[in-house]
């Protein structure tokens, strides 16, 4: 089973048809989507047929319970704390799909207590690097990286953003990855590059690093700094909100089933490419 612990807020996604006018109105299509890294990547993976519990706090209010039903309406097996508002992220995507996110995680950042149960059955831990800068919700997370490595679970992490990677100091980053040794490390290429790295280089600690660039292919690279190329095909994109989600889900969910990095990348590119060509971290059919 693959546990994802962090965020679930609401995604308010505007599309621009035109850059932003200031001081009058701009047209926009504006949809509504349930969101946070994590959740997302509980959500992609459910829907990939892959076992799934998501651990999060939401608002005791009625945006929190409905983010929660739809997240187990999914197949998610959903270990929810009510408390606080329910947390949302402006979207706002360019005509090239490109996105700009204006975050107020509400809630999502307070989790301090989690079950003694949600690690039962793990088998991989996937932590979002959003889940380790802000506490109450940092702690919890460390704590249960903690717990799962003494479980012999594995544990994985998304590198998230350029933004958050710099809040949480690249240096005690890269330190942080060398002290929990994750099987797998995501990153984009802005990523890898904020963490420090050279383009093609392995992440210290990591058991394998794989990074995306966009239309370029994806690289698998060996913790001895051997790297794979994976073609990424070509299609047109409507909204990357998502996508590094989507693959990470899909990534996931096919080395639980035993296949290889190799194949595994092949996997999160088919499962990014339905989240790519819909509105919002949403899969089409």
């Amino acid at each position: 089973m693959l546990v994802s612990i962090g965020d679930l807020v609401e995604d308010v996604v505007a599309h621009l048809r035109a850059d932003p006018r200031k001081g009058t109105d701009t047209p926009t299509q504006v949809f509504r989507r349930r969101g946070g890294s994590a959740a997302n990547v509980a959500a992609f993976a459910a829907q990939d047929n892959t076992p799934v519990r998501f651990v999060g706090q939401v608002g005791d209010d009625p945006l929190g319970r409905r983010l929660a039903a739809e997240l187990g309406d999914c197949g998610v097996d959903t270990r929810v704390t009510h408390q606080g508002s329910t947390g949302s992220i402006i979207v706002l995507v360019d005509s090239r799909g490109e996105r700009t996110f204006l975050t107020d995680r509400g809630a999502s950042v307070q989790l301090a207590i989690t079950a003694d149960d949600v690690l039962d059955g793990a088998d991989v831990l996937h932590v979002p690097v959003y889940s380790l800068v802000t506490d109450p919700l940092a702690r919890t997370t460390s704590r249960l990286i903690g717990d799962a490595s003494e479980l012999g679970c594995a544990i994985t992490i998304d590198l998230s953003s350029t933004a958050m990677i710099e809040e949480f100091g690249p240096a005690e980053l890269r330190a942080f990855l060398e002290t929990v040794q994750p099987a797998t490390v995501f990153a984009n290429d802005d990523e890898h590059g904020a963490l420090g790295y050279e383009v093609g280089a392995p992440i210290r600690g990591a058991g394998t690093t794989i990074v995306k660039q966009g239309a370029d292919p994806t690289l698998i690279v060996s913790a001895k700094g051997d790297v794979m190329e994976v073609p990424v095909k070509s299609l047109e994109v409507v909204d990357t909100t998502g996508a590094g989600d989507a693959f990470a889900a899909g990534y996931l969910g096919a080395l639980l089933d035993g296949s290889s990095p190799r194949v595994a990348v092949d996997r999160a590119h088919k499962l990014a490419a339905r989240c790519v060509q819909a509105p919002g971290a949403t899969l089409t059919a």
